[in-house]
Protein backbone atom coordinates (compact mmCIF):
# COMPACT_ATOMS: atom_id res chain seq x y z
CA UNK A 1 0.00 0.00 0.00
CA UNK A 2 1.42 3.63 -0.73
CA UNK A 3 0.28 7.51 1.33
CA UNK A 4 -3.17 8.16 0.11
CA UNK A 5 -2.87 11.68 2.09
CA UNK A 6 0.12 12.25 4.64
CA UNK A 7 -1.55 13.65 7.30
CA UNK A 8 -0.56 12.03 10.67
CA UNK A 9 -4.34 11.58 12.18
CA UNK A 10 -4.16 10.84 15.92
CA UNK A 11 -7.01 8.58 15.21
CA UNK A 12 -8.19 8.21 11.63
CA UNK A 13 -11.47 6.43 11.19
CA UNK A 14 -14.47 6.56 8.66
CA UNK A 15 -13.30 6.38 5.33
CA UNK A 16 -16.07 7.00 2.98
CA UNK A 17 -15.81 6.59 -0.79
CA UNK A 18 -18.69 9.38 -2.28
CA UNK A 19 -19.49 7.59 -5.40
CA UNK A 20 -20.94 10.41 -7.18
CA UNK A 21 -18.06 12.76 -6.14
CA UNK A 22 -15.01 10.43 -7.01
CA UNK A 23 -13.85 11.58 -2.98
CA UNK A 24 -13.07 9.62 -0.41
CA UNK A 25 -14.33 11.13 3.06
CA UNK A 26 -12.20 10.34 6.52
CA UNK A 27 -11.88 11.63 10.23
CA UNK A 28 -9.13 12.12 12.87
CA UNK A 29 -11.81 11.88 15.71
CA UNK A 30 -9.14 13.10 18.52
CA UNK A 31 -8.61 15.85 16.38
CA UNK A 32 -11.78 16.91 15.41
CA UNK A 33 -11.40 17.15 11.70
CA UNK A 34 -13.28 15.37 9.11
CA UNK A 35 -11.16 15.42 5.36
CA UNK A 36 -12.27 14.96 1.80
CA UNK A 37 -9.49 14.04 -1.09
CA UNK A 38 -10.66 13.56 -4.93
CA UNK A 39 -9.36 16.19 -7.74
CA UNK A 40 -8.98 18.52 -4.56
CA UNK A 41 -7.46 18.14 -0.89
CA UNK A 42 -10.16 19.56 1.94
CA UNK A 43 -10.53 19.89 5.98
CA UNK A 44 -13.00 20.66 8.15
CA UNK A 45 -12.32 21.60 11.80
CA UNK A 46 -14.96 20.95 14.22
CA UNK A 47 -15.58 21.90 18.10
CA UNK A 48 -16.80 18.32 19.16
CA UNK A 49 -15.54 14.85 18.22
CA UNK A 50 -16.54 13.64 14.48
CA UNK A 51 -16.18 9.51 13.03
CA UNK A 52 -18.06 8.72 10.82
CA UNK A 53 -20.50 9.23 7.47
CA UNK A 54 -22.56 8.25 4.75
CA UNK A 55 -23.42 10.40 1.52
CA UNK A 56 -27.42 11.41 0.62
CA UNK A 57 -26.41 13.13 -2.66
CA UNK A 58 -24.00 14.93 -4.27
CA UNK A 59 -23.27 17.66 -1.60
CA UNK A 60 -24.70 16.21 1.54
CA UNK A 61 -23.34 13.66 3.66
CA UNK A 62 -25.19 12.65 6.94
CA UNK A 63 -22.18 12.89 9.94
CA UNK A 64 -21.61 11.65 12.86
CA UNK A 65 -20.51 13.68 15.93
CA UNK A 66 -20.41 13.16 19.88
CA UNK A 67 -23.56 14.47 20.07
CA UNK A 68 -25.81 13.92 17.31
CA UNK A 69 -26.15 13.02 13.55
CA UNK A 70 -26.02 15.89 11.70
CA UNK A 71 -26.98 16.85 7.43
CA UNK A 72 -23.17 17.95 6.67
CA UNK A 73 -23.40 20.38 3.39
CA UNK A 74 -20.35 19.69 1.54
CA UNK A 75 -19.64 22.90 -0.68
CA UNK A 76 -20.53 25.33 2.20
CA UNK A 77 -19.59 23.21 5.33
CA UNK A 78 -22.87 24.17 7.15
CA UNK A 79 -24.47 21.26 9.28
CA UNK A 80 -28.06 21.31 10.67
CA UNK A 81 -28.82 18.78 13.32
CA UNK A 82 -30.91 15.81 12.17
CA UNK A 83 -31.36 13.78 15.53
CA UNK A 84 -29.19 13.60 19.30
CA UNK A 85 -27.13 10.93 19.57
CA UNK A 86 -26.14 10.60 23.48
CA UNK A 87 -26.44 14.38 23.31
CA UNK A 88 -27.06 14.10 27.16
CA UNK A 89 -24.15 12.00 27.98
CA UNK A 90 -20.63 13.46 28.27
CA UNK A 91 -18.91 10.81 29.00
CA UNK A 92 -19.26 9.07 25.03
CA UNK A 93 -18.69 10.05 21.82
CA UNK A 94 -19.73 8.32 18.37
CA UNK A 95 -17.43 6.16 16.56
CA UNK A 96 -17.32 3.38 13.71
CA UNK A 97 -20.76 4.01 11.25
CA UNK A 98 -21.65 2.95 8.12
CA UNK A 99 -24.72 3.46 5.59
CA UNK A 100 -26.58 -0.26 4.92
CA UNK A 101 -28.21 -1.47 1.73
CA UNK A 102 -31.63 -0.30 2.98
CA UNK A 103 -30.32 3.38 2.83
CA UNK A 104 -30.66 2.83 7.01
CA UNK A 105 -27.06 4.03 9.26
CA UNK A 106 -25.59 2.60 12.08
CA UNK A 107 -23.50 4.23 14.34
CA UNK A 108 -21.91 2.81 17.75
CA UNK A 109 -20.55 4.95 20.20
CA UNK A 110 -18.40 4.33 23.16
CA UNK A 111 -17.01 5.94 25.86
CA UNK A 112 -14.36 8.56 25.70
CA UNK A 113 -11.86 6.18 27.65
CA UNK A 114 -13.65 3.05 26.72
CA UNK A 115 -15.39 2.91 29.91
CA UNK A 116 -15.97 -0.45 30.14
CA UNK A 117 -19.82 -0.86 28.48
CA UNK A 118 -20.52 2.31 27.95
CA UNK A 119 -21.61 2.72 24.14
CA UNK A 120 -24.29 1.31 22.44
CA UNK A 121 -25.18 0.52 18.64
CA UNK A 122 -27.81 2.35 16.69
CA UNK A 123 -29.73 3.12 13.60
CA UNK A 124 -31.09 5.78 12.24
CA UNK A 125 -33.99 5.19 9.23
CA UNK A 126 -36.55 7.01 7.88
CA UNK A 127 -36.69 9.59 10.78
CA UNK A 128 -35.90 6.85 13.86
CA UNK A 129 -33.25 6.75 15.18
CA UNK A 130 -33.47 3.45 17.31
CA UNK A 131 -30.88 1.34 19.63
CA UNK A 132 -29.94 -2.17 18.70
CA UNK A 133 -27.20 -2.99 21.17
CA UNK A 134 -25.91 -1.80 24.03
CA UNK A 135 -23.53 -2.49 26.81
CA UNK A 136 -20.61 -2.22 23.91
CA UNK A 137 -16.97 -0.72 24.67
CA UNK A 138 -15.75 -0.04 21.81
CA UNK A 139 -17.91 -0.48 18.72
CA UNK A 140 -16.55 -1.44 14.96
CA UNK A 141 -16.92 -3.29 12.48
CA UNK A 142 -20.24 -2.27 11.30
CA UNK A 143 -20.71 -3.51 7.75
CA UNK A 144 -23.41 -5.65 5.23
CA UNK A 145 -23.85 -8.18 3.18
CA UNK A 146 -24.26 -7.19 -0.24
CA UNK A 147 -28.36 -7.91 -0.49
CA UNK A 148 -29.05 -6.65 2.92
CA UNK A 149 -29.60 -9.88 4.80
CA UNK A 150 -27.02 -9.87 7.28
CA UNK A 151 -24.72 -6.97 9.35
CA UNK A 152 -21.72 -6.97 10.79
CA UNK A 153 -20.73 -5.69 14.19
CA UNK A 154 -18.61 -5.52 17.13
CA UNK A 155 -16.77 -4.77 20.39
CA UNK A 156 -13.30 -4.82 19.90
CA UNK A 157 -12.49 -5.27 23.78
CA UNK A 158 -14.50 -8.52 22.97
CA UNK A 159 -12.03 -9.58 19.79
CA UNK A 160 -15.07 -10.94 18.62
CA UNK A 161 -17.24 -9.85 15.50
CA UNK A 162 -20.93 -10.54 15.31
CA UNK A 163 -23.33 -11.24 12.65
CA UNK A 164 -27.11 -10.48 12.45
CA UNK A 165 -29.94 -11.31 10.09
CA UNK A 166 -31.71 -8.25 9.05
CA UNK A 167 -35.82 -7.84 7.91
CA UNK A 168 -36.45 -6.78 4.54
CA UNK A 169 -36.70 -2.69 5.91
CA UNK A 170 -32.90 -3.37 7.05
CA UNK A 171 -34.10 -3.88 11.19
CA UNK A 172 -32.29 -6.92 13.40
CA UNK A 173 -34.15 -9.68 13.65
CA UNK A 174 -32.91 -12.70 16.14
CA UNK A 175 -30.21 -12.68 18.65
CA UNK A 176 -26.70 -11.80 16.81
CA UNK A 177 -24.13 -14.87 16.42
CA UNK A 178 -20.79 -15.20 16.76
CA UNK A 179 -18.99 -14.59 13.18
CA UNK A 180 -15.65 -14.73 13.61
CA UNK A 181 -13.69 -14.87 17.03
CA UNK A 182 -9.86 -13.78 17.21
CA UNK A 183 -9.28 -14.28 20.84
CA UNK A 184 -7.16 -17.16 20.13
CA UNK A 185 -5.07 -15.36 17.68
CA UNK A 186 -4.72 -12.24 19.89
CA UNK A 187 -6.18 -9.74 17.46
CA UNK A 188 -8.14 -7.10 17.75
CA UNK A 189 -11.12 -6.29 15.34
CA UNK A 190 -11.73 -2.99 13.85
CA UNK A 191 -13.34 -1.03 11.38
CA UNK A 192 -14.81 -3.51 8.29
CA UNK A 193 -15.99 -3.78 5.14
CA UNK A 194 -17.85 -6.34 2.83
CA UNK A 195 -16.76 -6.51 -0.69
CA UNK A 196 -19.22 -7.40 -3.56
CA UNK A 197 -18.89 -11.24 -3.17
CA UNK A 198 -19.85 -10.87 0.37
CA UNK A 199 -15.96 -11.20 2.13
CA UNK A 200 -15.20 -9.44 5.03
CA UNK A 201 -11.97 -7.42 5.48
CA UNK A 202 -10.97 -6.50 8.91
CA UNK A 203 -8.64 -3.78 10.05
CA UNK A 204 -6.82 -5.36 12.81
CA UNK A 205 -5.91 -2.82 15.47
CA UNK A 206 -2.10 -3.36 16.17
CA UNK A 207 -1.87 -6.10 13.35
CA UNK A 208 -0.28 -3.67 10.23
CA UNK A 209 -3.30 -5.48 8.23
CA UNK A 210 -6.55 -5.99 6.48
CA UNK A 211 -7.81 -9.66 6.52
CA UNK A 212 -10.17 -10.79 4.48
CA UNK A 213 -12.70 -14.11 5.85
CA UNK A 214 -15.38 -15.37 3.11
CA UNK A 215 -19.05 -15.32 4.35
CA UNK A 216 -18.37 -18.56 6.04
CA UNK A 217 -16.19 -16.74 8.58
CA UNK A 218 -12.66 -18.74 6.80
CA UNK A 219 -9.69 -16.68 6.37
CA UNK A 220 -9.18 -15.75 2.70
CA UNK A 221 -6.14 -13.39 2.41
CA UNK A 222 -4.64 -10.75 4.59
CA UNK A 223 -3.34 -6.79 2.71
CA UNK A 224 -0.28 -5.50 4.95
CA UNK A 225 -0.44 -1.75 5.96
CA UNK A 226 3.04 0.56 6.64
CA UNK A 227 1.24 1.16 9.85
CA UNK A 228 0.27 -0.87 12.77
CA UNK A 229 -2.86 1.06 14.48
CA UNK A 230 -4.97 -0.05 11.06
CA UNK A 231 -8.22 1.44 11.94
CA UNK A 232 -11.38 1.16 8.98
CA UNK A 233 -11.02 0.19 5.50
CA UNK A 234 -13.27 1.21 2.40
CA UNK A 235 -13.25 0.57 -0.81
CA UNK A 236 -13.24 3.14 -3.43
CA UNK A 237 -11.88 4.56 -6.91
CA UNK A 238 -13.76 4.73 -10.47
CA UNK A 239 -14.17 0.93 -10.33
CA UNK A 240 -14.26 -0.02 -6.45
CA UNK A 241 -11.13 -2.06 -6.79
CA UNK A 242 -9.17 0.34 -4.53
CA UNK A 243 -8.80 -0.20 -1.24
CA UNK A 244 -8.52 2.84 1.58
CA UNK A 245 -7.07 2.07 5.25
CA UNK A 246 -7.11 4.35 7.92
CA UNK A 247 -4.51 4.69 10.66
CA UNK A 248 -3.84 6.15 13.91
CA UNK A 249 -0.71 7.48 15.75
CA UNK A 250 -2.18 7.87 18.86
CA UNK A 251 0.50 6.25 21.72
CA UNK A 252 2.60 5.67 18.76
CA UNK A 253 6.52 6.78 17.77
CA UNK A 254 6.09 5.48 14.42
CA UNK A 255 7.13 7.30 11.10
CA UNK A 256 4.20 5.98 8.88
CA UNK A 257 1.67 5.91 12.15
CA UNK A 258 -1.96 8.08 11.41
CA UNK A 259 -1.18 8.17 7.38
CA UNK A 260 -3.82 6.95 5.20
CA UNK A 261 -3.02 4.73 2.39
CA UNK A 262 -4.53 3.09 -0.22
CA UNK A 263 -3.61 0.25 -2.61
CA UNK A 264 -4.69 -2.61 -5.43
CA UNK A 265 -7.82 -4.38 -3.31
CA UNK A 266 -7.64 -7.71 -5.13
CA UNK A 267 -11.46 -8.24 -5.67
CA UNK A 268 -14.13 -5.60 -6.08
CA UNK A 269 -16.00 -3.50 -2.88
CA UNK A 270 -19.94 -3.07 -2.98
CA UNK A 271 -20.53 1.09 -3.76
CA UNK A 272 -21.24 2.85 -0.57
CA UNK A 273 -24.75 2.75 0.09
CA UNK A 274 -27.01 6.15 0.23
CA UNK A 275 -28.62 7.11 3.37
CA UNK A 276 -32.12 8.00 2.78
CA UNK A 277 -33.66 10.45 4.83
Amino acid sequence: MQVFDHTACALGEGPMWHPERGELFWFDILGKRMFAKGAQRREWQFDEHVSACGWVDRDTLLMASASGLWRFDIPTGDRELVTALEADNPTTRSNDGRADPQGGFWIGTMGLNAEAYAGAIYRYYKGELRKLFDRITISNAICFAPDGTRAYFCDTFSKQIQAVALNSDGWPEGEPEVFLDLKGEGLNPDGAVVDADGNLWNAQWGASRVAGYSPAGAFVRAIDAPASQTSCPAFGGPDGTTLFVTTAAVGLDEAEGGKTFYGPAGTTGQREHRVIL
